[in-house]
């Protein structure tokens, strides 16, 4: 707990008015990343949230702006809530339905998302007898607020302009 924090303050004073360092938007190579990213599937990402999401890079870039808002949270649960309806064991529903619960939806949940008491309730009885599409409201909660909220502040933000005039300049 102790460490995240640290990271947390140490990205703060690093923080210059370039972002040049993509290691921490694109894990994987960033080089190679940059090489096959094109500026139109960058610009494409400004077409819709959905657009932005599907993206592998798309999805890294906006997890590593929210990181600097400090609510990733919102989009882990929501990853979440994608990676769960794909599970196909009933036994393992259960305990999956659960651990998302007690990590995101729980009054005092170690990375609770921002939904209102009805939903949370809902969520808590659905979660009680859970299918897959119990999360179904929250996820949907958590997806508007980050496509009215955060989205647009990430089209603006340093992450995404750099990154995009990044794949320009190999252009020319």
């Amino acid at each position: 707990r102790n460490r995240g924090m640290r990271t947390r303050l140490g990205c703060l004073s690093h923080k210059s008015d370039s972002y040049n360092d993509f290691t921490a938007i694109l894990p994987d190579k960033p080089n190679r990343a940059l090489k096959r990213l094109s500026t139109e599937e960058a610009t494409r990402w400004a077409d819709s949230f959905d657009v932005l999401l599907s993206h592998k890079y798309g999805l890294a870039a906006f997890r590593a702006f929210l990181k600097t808002e400090f609510s990733e949270e919102n989009l882990e649960f929501w990853l979440a809530c994608e990676d769960f309806k794909k599970t196909r064991s009933a036994a393992k529903l259960a305990s999956k339905a659960q651990r998302i619960f007690e990590e995101f939806i729980d009054v005092q949940a170690p990375r609770e998302v921002n939904i209102d008491f009805q939903t949370r309730e809902l969520t808590r009885r659905n979660v009680q007898e859970p299918s897959l599409s119990c999360f179904d409201q929250a996820q949907g909660k958590v997806h508007s607020l980050m496509e009215k909220d955060s989205y647009p502040r990430f089209l603006r933000s340093k992450i995404y302009t750099d990154l995009l005039s990044q794949t320009q300049r190999r252009l020319s």
